[in-house]
């Protein structure tokens, strides 16, 4: 009885992934959807964080700083971190059990394991089921400042920074399949964001943040 309602809630989860993936490849696909969101965004940016075009490379950074803490902020959110440690315990401990159960050749014990199954994996839906909202997050929030980045980028006349080998290297070469300036993005957002990630979850665990989750979220006490 259960499969059938962990395979509705799987492909529900899909089905948004996918929805959200067509809008993603309409914006950035659409000249005029993406200028219209590029302009209004560069309207409160480029004063923020354009510095005149005069440092974009600190201006890399700081657009990834504010996607990173978007990003893991809605994550964290959504996220019941402790249910997901839980069910990852649970689950190492259900196949630690079934193998075993399989290498000495005890049908019984499988047969019981077998039929927990469906259970285990209802549970391992609703733990992961928060992981898909945030990101609706990421579509509205973190998306248009990665279009306007582009679109701030583009209208660089300083479009060259300096590294330890090279004097000049140019925002949009391409030394490994992306352009520099999106390397830049992605590895400083990548170290940054595991930092933050770890704390916010840190955070997450303290009873500061569950008094304060369960203000914004009611039904989450």
């Amino acid at each position: 009885m259960m499969r059938p309602l962990d395979d509705k809630a799987q492909g529900s989860q899909i089905l948004i992934l996918m929805l959200l993936m067509f809008v993603m490849i309409f914006i950035f696909g659409d000249l005029t959807v993406s200028s219209w969101i590029a302009t209004t965004l560069d309207e409160l940016f480029y004063p923020l964080i354009g510095f005149g075009g005069s440092s974009p490379i600190l201006t890399i950074i700081l657009a990834g700083i504010i996607v990173v803490f978007l990003s893991s902020f809605f994550n964290n959110l959504f996220t019941d971190w402790k249910k997901m440690g839980e069910m990852q315990e649970m689950s190492r401990a259900f196949q630690k059990e079934i193998t075993s159960a399989r290498k000495s050749g005890n049908t019984n014990k499988v047969n019981k394991l077998m039929k927990m199954q469906p259970e285990i994996m209802r549970k391992q839906t609703e733990a992961q089921s928060g992981m898909m909202k945030p990101m609706i997050f990421l579509f509205i929030f973190i998306v248009p400042i990665f279009i306007w980045l582009r679109y701030f980028l583009g209208g660089l006349s300083y479009y060259y920074f300096t590294v330890p080998w090279a004097n000049g290297v140019l925002l949009y070469d391409k030394p490994f399949l992306m352009q520099a300036w999106l390397w830049i993005y992605m590895i400083f957002a990548f170290v940054v964001g595991q930092v933050m990630r770890q704390g916010l979850k840190w955070i997450s665990w303290s009873d500061w943040w569950k008094q304060t989750k369960s203000k914004i979220f009611p039904s989450s006490k």
